[in-house]
């Protein structure tokens, strides 16, 4: 399994930038592919995030706490996505926000200290963690345009038409806070359909 697993993220590495054979293999040997049961906490909140997580197979949320105590879900991540906090991982400070496995799930961890050695050995690297960075960044900004520009109704198109596997793989309360909405809003919205 173990084998596959780093043959996989070699593969998605590929298609972002040509990876030699030596970054595979340091890939490989600084990585660890774990597997962790359903509900499972990655990251608490107010803990600093140590690794990166690709998702190999399963989903992901994260979420945080709000003022009025509420738990909101803020990303849903599945196969070929990356589970992180990108403000505690890079900045090594703590996080605000948590991340839970929604499934069983397979990942690929990687640690803060081993990808700084894996960019500093191989600058082809740095294309890839900018390519992944970007990503983010762009995913970030589109989602809280949506939350500002669409209704309630075209936000749950939208995310029917991107993410169809979402609503067969994940609870409809985190589907509904993830969309900035309640959940009646959401069941609503399904009838109206």
């Amino acid at each position: 399994m173990h084998h596959t697993a780093h043959e996989r993220i070699a593969a998605l590495f590929n298609e972002i930038y040509p990876i030699s054979a030596g970054l595979s293999e340091s890939i490989r040997q600084h990585s660890k592919v774990i597997t962790v049961e359903k509900r499972a906490q990655l990251l608490h909140i107010d803990e600093t995030c140590k690794s990166i997580y690709f998702i190999l197979r399963g989903g992901v949320r994260t979420y945080y706490i709000d003022k009025e105590g509420n738990d909101i879900t803020s990303w849903l991540l599945f196969e070929g996505e990356l589970a992180i906090s990108v403000y505690s991982f890079f900045s090594q400070r703590p996080s605000f926000e948590a991340i839970e496995t929604l499934e069983r799930c397979t990942l690929l961890a990687l640690t803060y200290e081993k990808l700084s050695l894996l960019y500093r050995q191989y600058p082809e690297f740095n294309f890839i963690g900018r390519h992944l960075t970007e990503h983010y960044y762009i995913r970030s900004e589109a989602k809280a345009n949506t939350l500002r520009m669409l209704s309630a109704k075209e936000r749950y198109l939208d995310l029917l038409k991107s993410q169809p596997q979402l609503l067969t793989r994940v609870p409809l309360g985190y589907v509904a806070s993830y969309l900035g909405i309640n959940q009646s809003t959401l069941s609503r919205i399904r009838a109206s359909i």
